[in-house]
């Protein structure tokens, strides 16, 4: 089965467009009163999207020192449980950019070398000689040539059914266990090679590399250098199947495999959480990316690295513009740089513009909208698609001349 069956989310996917240049943000002044122009066209937005067919949808736009939140549908279809926009997220593959300013943080110490072979670090799990070919970078860049272990953690996708995800709801999986599942998968590509090929096992890989060099958890040390380090207060990794604090229920359904869509909002994060395991808020996330992007978590060097990106194919099948960690993205109105990530019922995107002067948090509580052609197995076209779309560009490049 081809990646883009399990995975995609061809809106967020959207802004993936053609790449150029490399900046760095400046700092996002405080957050105040928005436009009087912005907000009605924002919240606009955010209720087509809901009206388009997602639950709930909720934002945070920061304009030139100004900031709008917004919210739009429910948080529980049983209930009518109204989304609002402070609510928890799991954030998906978010979260690797928070594994790589962890990573490059332990390479401003000297502990790893960023073109060092992994066998150096990790001997026993990529033994012989793919360890001597594989380096750190190619782990961040998704260069490694490592397959994802999710359609061997999760084998009914390969046969089309979502049996696998109820069955694992609360399997405790073990780092070890997803990277031999990566390793013994066939290739993806010659380590080094371009156009890179998404993995979640470059992630777990990692966050072992993390543990190997310092000691320390890898949980603990992401938390430690980068959550605490840019001052967030509601971001962090789940301790169990449950996400505390005010969130929604997360709707998937599996391109309608799974219908009506269910509730995955418990689920045992360990079988992707150097990935996507993360739970945050658009706030904090439009934080974080303003920090790191400001050189306050990284080093002005290390971003520079980060934002060195090449050719990846996305699990959706796309093509990106992949650095380590961060994706970069081109619009009308100027580069952006973030990452966007899902994971079993939920989908969140940040960006902010090279300058500091844009950035956009966006989640929502359904994913794997899109119905396959029986004839091509390929997702159709949904209306959710341009909705979000469409508020990605208000958001992003709204009242630009």
């Amino acid at each position: 089965m081809k990646n883009r069956l399990m995975w995609t989310a061809a809106s967020l996917a959207a802004l993936a467009l053609t790449a150029t240049g490399t900046a760095t943000a400046t700092p996002a002044p405080a957050p105040a009163t928005p436009p009087a122009a912005t907000a009605p066209a924002l919240r606009t937005a955010l209720d087509e999207v809901h009206r388009a067919g997602v639950p709930g949808v909720f934002a945070e736009v920061r304009r030139d020192g100004r900031t709008w939140r917004g919210a739009s549908g429910v948080a529980d279809l049983a209930t009518g449980r109204p989304v609002t926009p402070g609510m928890r997220q799991r954030i998906g593959s978010v979260t690797k950019t928070f594994v790589a300013a962890a990573v490059m943080r332990q390479v401003e110490r000297g502990r790893i070398d960023l073109d060092a072979p992994v066998a150096r670090y990790l001997p026993d799990l990529v033994p012989g000689e793919r360890g001597r070919r594989i380096t750190v970078r190619m782990l961040l860049n998704h260069t490694s040539g490592i397959p994802d272990y999710i359609p061997y953690a999760f084998p009914s996708l390969q046969r089309l059914s979502p049996e696998s995800i109820d069955a694992q709801r609360f399997r405790h999986f073990e780092p070890r266990e997803l990277i031999e599942l990566g390793l013994a998968a066939p290739p993806a590509a010659e380590p080094g090679t371009t156009p890179g090929v998404y993995s979640n096992t470059n992630s777990e890989l990692l966050g072992q590399l993390l543990e190997r060099v310092t000691g320390t958890p890898a949980v603990d040390l992401v938390t430690r250098d980068v959550i605490h380090r840019a001052g967030l207060r509601h971001t962090a990794f789940p301790t169990g199947p449950r996400v505390k604090g005010p969130h929604s229920r997360m709707y998937e359904s599996l391109h309608g495999l799974i219908d009506p869509a269910r509730d995955y909002s418990v689920y045992d994060m360990s079988w992707v959480m150097m990935g996507a395991g993360m739970v945050s808020t658009t706030a904090d996330l439009d934080r974080f990316y303003a920090e790191l992007l400001a050189g306050r978590i990284v080093s002005p060097a290390s971003l520079a690295e980060m934002q060195r990106t090449v050719p990846v194919v996305a699990l959706d099948g796309s093509m990106i513009e992949y650095g380590l960690g961060l994706h970069r993205v081109t619009t009308d109105c100027g580069t952006f740089w973030g990452h966007d990530g899902t994971v079993w019922g939920a989908g969140t995107i940040s960006l902010t513009r090279a300058d500091g002067r844009r950035q956009m948090s966006v989640a929502v509580n359904l994913m794997r909208w899109n119905a396959l052609d029986p004839a091509t197995g390929e997702p159709r076209h949904h209306p959710i698609d341009d909705a979000l779309k469409a508020l990605y560009d208000k958001a992003l490049c709204g009242n630009e001349p």
